[in-house]
């Protein structure tokens, strides 16, 4: 009787209205370019106008980064379902209403339908919440996803690794969150701690 085969490793990615698209394009570039993971994209409306007004691609140039694309008012896509695999979702980056959505469990389009299922399934949610400041009610949401398993990663640049380039803070940001999922070995640089003269 032969083994059963291995699980093929699936995460979802989401591009919503918040500034910041590039993370959710680089999170697809580099995962394409490690291999051994197949891409769910989903992007809404307000995702595509932000794509293009600060990365100037088109759609079809997105699509082709990811194994499957799903139209966001698809709610019966494979996605939608707990019974289909995956290792969890990303929402890069993660506009206010998305997450608003996600915290009060609302489901009213594929991409919180999604995030939903990923809670349920006690599967790994991380959204890349872009607003600043925050008001309460953004806390608040933020909260209520953290005590539901959730995790709530902002992009905030690194700054110990002295990045020269908006591409490497945006490298190192994308390396982070793919390290949460351990697809393999660690994709971020490990800290190396503090020269000891730093501390004197």
């Amino acid at each position: 009787m032969s083994a059963p085969a291995a699980a093929k490793r699936r995460l979802i990615v989401a591009i919503t209205g918040a500034t910041g698209a590039i993370y959710g394009v680089r999170l697809l570039e580099t995962l394409r370019r490690l291999g051994g993971v197949e891409t769910h994209l989903l992007v809404s409306s307000a995702g595509w106008l932000n794509i293009l007004h600060e990365l100037e691609l088109d759609k079809t140039t997105v699509h082709a980064l990811a194994d499957v694309v799903h139209s966001v008012r698809d709610v019966g896509a494979t996605i939608a379902s707990g019974s289909f695999a995956t290792d969890g979702m990303v929402v890069a980056p993660c506009s206010m209403r998305t997450l608003a959505s996600v915290a009060h469990g609302l489901s009213d389009n594929l991409i919180t339908r999604a995030a939903d299922v990923v809670l349920k399934e006690r599967r790994r949610l991380v959204l890349l919440v872009r607003e600043t400041p925050f008001n309460l009610a953004h806390l608040r949401n933020m909260t209520a996803v953290t005590e539901m398993g959730g995790v709530i990663f902002p992009p905030l640049p690194a700054f110990y690794q002295k990045p020269a380039t908006i591409d490497d803070m945006v490298d190192h940001t994308v390396a982070r969150v793919i390290d949460l999922f351990g697809f393999g070995q660690p994709v971020a640089p490990a800290w190396q701690g503090l020269r000891g003269e730093a501390l004197d």
